[in-house]
């Protein structure tokens, strides 16, 4: 008796590049046509070409000209890279506390910190700016990074993950005499770089784009992020979408270079996280 080979084979291996590319393009598509749009003349702005006519860098000097630029890229990258590594710090120590020790009411905290995470940071804002202006931080930079010293999500994250990490190990290092602390940082977390790359991405994405808490506290220029900057070329006498293009394009380009940088670990996170 024979079997059909074909048809116990698997997929042609085509057909993932079939419907990968498509999806690929549509991903790809909006951010094109925002670097496009902002090397558009301006009597070429509203063009359905998806390349420039005759592309120029005036939305770019007009932009730079408009407002701070500069200064405003600084402070985000500030606000972000700060409020990034002072999350990762406290979800990193938080989740070892939680996976390691017994505590009393360890679960109720655990499950009280989920719940802010379930909070909107809308509901939060206005008693926190009410305490920050109080401490007369007001348009001020230190005011954005007080309320977003710590994470929820990266800590109920980390949780997961070092839950996973082999208790073994662990056990190991602990029976050669390494401390708790040597443990965490010489063991654990070098073994954790797939998540703890992947999460360093999401939390500064976040910042970065963060709008509403900066729109709120900020008042001058040179105190602002650059998400408020791009809002100032949408006005009520109309839209002014090259320069608004060309800020955004200058936006994005930090973020887009550091997932560059880091898309193996955060590829390998996910595929990881799918085996387990």
């Amino acid at each position: 008796m024979t079997t059909d080979i074909s048809l116990q084979s698997g997929p042609r291996p085509w057909v993932p590049h079939a419907v990968m590319i498509p999806l690929a393009i549509i991903s790809i598509f909006p951010v094109w046509w925002m670097f496009v749009t902002s090397l558009r003349p301006e009597n070429d702005i509203y063009s359905s070409l998806p390349w420039p006519g005759s592309p120029t860098l005036d939305n770019y000097t007009y932009a730079m000209n408009a407002i701070a630029v500069w200064p405003m890229l600084r402070n985000t990258a500030i606000y972000a890279t700060v409020t990034t590594l002072a999350q990762m710090l406290t979800a990193i120590l938080a989740a070892w506390a939680f996976v390691r020790w017994r505590f009393p009411l360890d679960k109720l905290i655990l499950a009280l910190i989920a719940l802010t995470w379930l909070v909107p940071f809308q509901v939060v804002m206005i008693p926190n700016y009410i305490l920050v202006s109080r401490m007369g931080l007001v348009d001020n930079i230190l005011a954005l990074l007080l309320p977003n010293v710590v994470s929820a999500f990266a800590i109920l994250l980390l949780v997961q993950s070092m839950r996973s990490f082999p208790t073994e190990v662990i056990e190991a290092a602990e029976m050669d005499g390494a401390s708790h602390w040597r443990v965490l940082w010489r063991v654990v977390v070098p073994n954790l770089r797939a998540p703890l790359a992947a999460l360093s991405i999401l939390l500064f994405i976040s910042t970065w784009n963060d709008y509403f808490w900066p729109l709120l506290l900020t008042r001058s220029e040179k105190s602002t992020v650059i998400q408020i900057g791009i809002q100032m070329f949408l006005t009520e006498e109309g839209n002014q979408w090259g320069p608004l293009m060309a800020i955004s394009s200058l936006a994005c380009l930090p973020v887009l270079a550091i997932y560059i940088a880091l898309q193996r670990q955060v590829i390998d996170s996910f595929v990881k996280a799918g085996m387990r």
